[in-house]
């Protein structure tokens, strides 16, 4: 008897356990939905991942330092450092920088945009203008993209993460800072960060850090919120995300440079003193920086980005798109009654002339009565026959 049986070939371990448990008579058996993860998994990791993420802050705070320390590359080999003169009026620039980093066959397209020039100028009211304009730019594109016919290449050019430096020499957050995180907390994930924190003492650092989550809390400003950990996950990675937690702001160090300490290469920044290890925990907040914008809540922000300030973005488009074609609408109706009115007003203006007309002709009418009336009394006080008559008296 031939065997009719699916051949076991290219089963997955489970598969396999599934298709033994089912010949031994076992109740569970495999269907095979369990490999959907893996479906999807092969599918990103063949598409690719896309990340953007925004710096902001002063010139000389380490912003582009801290960006190649963070992805171990370097974006930024021919900036040029700007002279005193240059910032006087200097306007907010946008610079926008893309890479393509591969680690472990997962390939990550990350999109680096500089804003060289915010807060260097002596008035930095209105710096905050041409970060909002990019963002909004970027999510109007979006929406544009995503309602068009052709929607399978689109690029994702949305802001996922901002990283907002702050300086050091501070007690809290300025005006600028405040100014900046309120206008933009809305549409886009504010991750505070204080810069050059190896100018900072220990004690100093934790004084700051409180004072700029009180300014935050006073100022109602909405940072990035971590999500809850789920229940199911292990003690180490609850552990791992109240670090993450209590660490924000981030005071972080940034470094190019590679330092060997005895026999061991790392990256730091020598002093006189000593040394300054970036991915040391008791130096710095680099690596939880690293961590939490890498490692475990990519994805979060992305989603966040998606979910939370894209769709308020779209929802916002969309009504007032309505309230545009409503106004329309109204304009219409305005447009077509007065139209009506005005054929409505001729109409009633002929019949005037019309019932006018008709009037000066009974009064005519009547004239012409009278005329020929009063024609007759005269004639006959005179003694006068009427011409017919007298016409026919001469022809006989």
């Amino acid at each position: 008897m031939k065997d009719l049986s699916f051949p076991k070939a290219g089963l997955t371990s489970d598969q396999l356990k599934g298709t033994q448990s089912r010949e031994n008579g076992n109740s569970q058996e495999f269907i095979g939905f369990a490999t959907l993860p893996e479906q999807v998994h092969r599918k990103s990791v063949k598409r690719g991942f896309d990340f953007t993420l925004m710096v902001v802050g002063e010139s000389g705070l380490g912003k582009s330092t801290l960006i190649n320390s963070l992805f171990l590359t370097d974006l930024y080999k021919e900036r040029k450092v700007p002279t005193a003169e240059s910032m006087v009026e200097k306007t907010v620039a946008i610079e926008k920088k893309t890479i393509e980093i591969e680690e472990r066959g997962v390939k990550l397209r990350l999109t680096v945009v500089d804003t060289p020039g915010f807060g260097d100028a002596v008035n930095c009211e209105e710096g905050w203008k041409s970060v909002e304009r990019y963002v909004d730019e970027q999510f109007n594109k979006f929406f544009q993209d995503e309602s068009g016919l052709n929607r399978k290449n689109i690029q994702d050019h949305r802001v996922h993460c901002c990283l907002y430096f702050i300086p050091p020499y501070g007690h809290g957050l300025r005006q600028l800072d405040v100014e900046f995180m309120k206008r933009l907390h809305r549409k886009v994930n504010i991750v505070p960060v204080i810069a050059k924190a190896d100018t900072l003492t220990k004690s100093e650092i934790k004084k700051l850090k409180a004072n700029i989550l009180n300014d935050i809390e006073d100022n109602k400003v909405k940072i990035y919120q971590f999500p809850e950990c789920d229940s199911d996950e292990d003690e180490d990675f609850k552990q791992q995300d109240r670090e993450l937690k209590a660490s924000i702001p981030f005071a972080v160090i940034g470094s190019n440079c590679i330092i060997e300490v005895a026999g061991k290469k790392m990256r730091g920044r020598q002093y006189p003193w000593g040394i300054v290890e970036v991915e040391n925990s008791a130096h710095c907040d680099f690596v939880k920086l690293r961590t939490m914008l890498i490692s475990t809540h990519m994805q979060d922000m992305k989603e966040v980005t998606q979910d939370i300030h894209y769709e308020n973005f779209r929802a916002q488009c969309i009504s007032q798109m309505q309230q545009v074609a409503m106004k329309e609408r109204n304009k219409l109706k305005r447009e077509s009654a007065a139209n009506f009115d005005h054929v409505g007003d001729a109409d009633k203006l002929l019949q005037q002339k019309d019932e006018e007309i008709r009037r000066m002709q009974e009064m005519l009418s009547q004239m012409q009565e009278k005329l020929k009336e009063s024609g007759k009394d005269q004639a006959s006080a005179l003694g006068l026959e009427p011409a017919g008559k007298r016409d026919s008296v001469v022809n006989v």
